[in-house]
């Protein structure tokens, strides 16, 4: 539940991003340098994280700076712009790392299929405690 934290204030895209990073670097899973290249990936490729309305998935490539594969999420209480034309502004921001590229596609696929779920949506965004949308993201994740 440490990599979950909810309505969170951000004052832009930025620093959404170092929030999310920050759940995985206090996890040890990640170096700090891991952070940075997660926000300069949007500075040199544009948008391309946000994946659906409202849906950022912040990652960079896997290197030495991934200690282990994780993933974190953030939900804001004032959604932000991240600069894509159909899907701002971004109110859930994830942030995930792999130490190699199978492992970020598997963590792609598993994601996807949580945020196909209306009910996962839901609590995503209307939640107000980290131990529901703990809660409901282990639940959908397993199946139950």
């Amino acid at each position: 539940m440490q990599n979950i934290q909810v309505q969170q204030e951000v004052a832009n895209w930025e620093e959404a991003i170092r929030k999310a990073g920050q759940l995985l670097l206090a996890n040890k899973s990640i170096g700090s340098d891991y952070i940075e290249d997660m926000v300069n990936a949007i500075h040199e490729l544009g948008p391309y994280i946000v994946i659906a309305p409202h849906i950022a998935l912040a990652h960079a490539r896997p290197s030495d700076k991934v200690k282990r594969n994780d993933i974190s999420v953030i939900t804001l209480k004032q959604p932000v712009a991240f600069g894509s034309e159909h899907n701002d502004p971004v109110n859930i921001v994830f942030a995930f790392c792999a130490t190699e590229s199978g492992g970020h596609l598997e963590q792609l696929t598993n994601l996807a299929s949580l945020l196909d779920k209306d009910t996962v949506l839901s609590v995503l965004n209307n939640s107000n405690s980290n131990e529901e949308v703990f809660q409901i993201l282990n639940n959908e994740f397993k199946g139950e």
